[in-house]
């Protein structure tokens, strides 16, 4: 196994990051200092910053996350996904976020390979989400949001939009980025509220009948 991938396995980095640990002096194998790409065999003792270095089995949930709670282990005051959780899950890291009044499909794990291929800019997948406006939304908002994008403060938003119900309030959002309040912020530009934002595709992963609260080990 390469130590890159070694590395990755044992501490959650991804490879990106253990190529890093490495040319900075940060690993050692045997007690001396390795070159990249060289295999690790059974015998071998990996340190990283002077800890040894196991590799650990790769845990990857999904959770359905309800409404009234924080993608952080700090609620500062409010309720987190984590006490959602097991205590056996606490480990594991969130990949990407839904804000504390959106619920719905939220990733955890502790395989930074697979955080990083769903998240990094060249390869984010695509995610799908249940919107729920204020008001109905006019067919010209519906084409500049679609066909142009709205030009928020830090870039301009694109999305497609397609109908959920035959009421013009309810839609499925379908989106490659990921910015911080993006779907809500993009319709507040445009004076609507989005009053339920509900996650149910991540890339590859589906949220199903998993139900609220509830975890599915994928």
């Amino acid at each position: 196994m390469r130590l890159n991938k070694y590395l990755a396995l044992a501490t959650g980095m991804s490879r990106r990051a253990a190529d890093n640990a490495i040319d900075d002096g940060r690993v050692l194998v045997n007690n001396k200092r390795p070159e990249q790409g060289i295999q690790i065999s059974d015998h071998d003792v990996v340190t990283l910053d002077g800890n040894v270095a196991s590799p650990k089995q790769h845990v990857t949930i999904m959770l359905n996350k309800q409404i009234g709670y924080v993608c952080s282990r700090d609620g500062q005051g409010s309720k987190t996904i984590y006490d959602l959780l097991p205590e056996s899950y606490y480990n594991l890291k969130p990949i990407g976020r839904l804000d504390k009044n959106s619920s719905g499909l939220l990733l955890l794990t502790n395989d930074g390979n697979l955080a990083n291929e769903l998240t990094h800019p060249s390869r984010q997948k695509v995610k799908i989400y249940e919107v729920t406006l204020n008001q109905p939304l006019q067919p010209l908002h519906r084409q500049m949001i679609s066909d142009f994008g709205i030009e928020l403060e830090d870039g301009l938003s694109k999305f497609e939009l397609e109908r959920r119900t035959d009421d013009d309030r309810d839609w499925i959002v379908a989106m490659h980025e990921g910015r911080n309040r993006q779907i809500r912020r993009t319709f507040k530009a445009l004076d609507y509220t989005v009053i339920k934002l509900h996650r149910t595709h991540f890339g590859p992963y589906i949220l199903a009948d998993l139900k609220p609260g509830k975890t599915k080990n994928i």
